[in-house]
């Protein structure tokens, strides 16, 4: 009974159990020298990788859209040698008309005239606001390179100088009154250039940032139901040219931009040469990869799949043009992906309800 009692009390001991046999293994392995192999070692690409979750792949971030480099062309300048000509051409023929009018009577002669004073005037009107459409164009995209050159510097002198500008392009924005208010509160404080240039980002371009995400989610919606209720192909393109156009103008007016035709061809342009360079126009190795990689090939009708595709690809044309018109580039704010999007154009074939995400209430 003495021995059971002190056997009961004795205090709690930790032992490692480990296997002689193992232990000898390991040595045995740390041991053994360096050696070269000589087979072929092949890299498997990431989208390839049967061990990478689809979810990875997926998360990675698009391509920021930048615009084109304008540079000379031989085509521009014989455009407008030829332009010159056609423009001298209309001058004789307006020249001869009026002559031949007076010569038969007076106020023909003078009807013409004020017609042609009329014409001109017309002309010169639009071409002055096509100018201005293009020049604040340049303004935005000249913005955003100011922006990111005073975000590198620690002195305050130029960033003060960027929100200064921000401010005045947006001015005429109501949603930017209280972080226009909370900028000028914050002029005789001590901040660092990149803290001043995130602080506008945050107080200035969230409010729209979220009027933007709610554009290209309605976009994308119209596009995907319009596509799977259509009866022709020809109905699917007429109206998605139709709804990137109303989009990209869209864009471009929230932030500021409000480009006229020949400033709309230009972003158009740009947003299309993005998406070519960047490959984002695969809709067979991108879209399709991303809607029906997700388990939903055998849930999805060919066209409730073709809506789906569709309204996607309008989601990137509408984050390749916010990415174009926004005055600033993405650093305090997260820029927006398509999956942000995705749960809100398949909500039921996911199996979930409709996301509330504040930028669509606040829509």
């Amino acid at each position: 009974m003495k021995d059971e009692n002190n056997g009961s009390s004795r205090r709690p001991t930790a032992f490692t159990l480990e296997n002689e046999a193992t232990t000898d293994h390991r040595a045995s392995a740390m041991k053994r020298p360096p050696r070269s192999f000589d087979a072929e070692v092949s890299m498997v690409p990431e989208a390839e990788d049967p061990f990478l979750a689809p979810e990875e792949i997926d998360a990675a971030p698009l391509p920021v859209a930048e615009p084109r480099k304008h540079r000379f062309s031989f085509g521009k300048l014989a455009m407008g040698a030829f332009g010159v000509l056609l423009s001298l051409a209309f001058g004789l023929w307006a020249d001869q008309l009026i002559r031949d009018l007076f010569s038969r009577s007076d106020w023909l002669g003078y009807t013409a005239t004020v017609a042609l004073i009329v014409a001109f005037g017309s002309v010169l009107a639009l071409v002055a606001r096509e100018v201005f459409g293009i020049m604040r164009l340049n303004a935005v995209q000249s913005l955003k390179t100011d922006a990111e050159e005073a975000a590198a510097q620690k002195k305050p002198t130029a960033a003060r100088t960027v929100i200064s500008r921000l401010t005045a392009v947006l001015s005429h924005r109501a949603e930017t009154a209280r972080g226009r208010a909370a900028l000028k509160d914050t002029e005789n404080d001590v901040i660092d250039g990149p803290h001043l240039i995130e602080l506008a980002e945050r107080e200035l371009l969230s409010p729209l940032d979220r009027q933007a995400r709610a554009l290209i989610l309605n976009s994308s919606k119209r596009v995907s139901v319009v596509t799977a209720v259509s009866p022709r192909a020809v109905v699917d393109l007429a109206y998605v040219l139709f709804e990137v156009t109303r989009l990209v103008r869209s864009m471009a007016e929230l932030y500021g931009g409000r480009p006229g035709t020949l400033g709309m061809i230009r972003l158009l342009r740009d947003v299309i040469a993005h998406l070519a360079v960047t490959g984002s126009i695969a809709v067979g190795d991108g879209l399709a990869q991303q809607v029906l990689g997700h388990g939903l090939a055998s849930r999805l009708s060919a066209r409730l799949g073709e809506g789906v595709i569709n309204g996607l690809m309008t989601a990137r044309i509408g984050i390749a043009a916010m990415d174009l018109c926004r005055p600033l580039p993405f650093r305090a704010l997260k820029r927006p992906g398509i999956s942000d999007f995705m749960s809100d154009l398949t909500p039921d074939l996911k199996g979930g309800k409709n996301s509330e995400k504040p930028w669509i209430q606040g829509a």
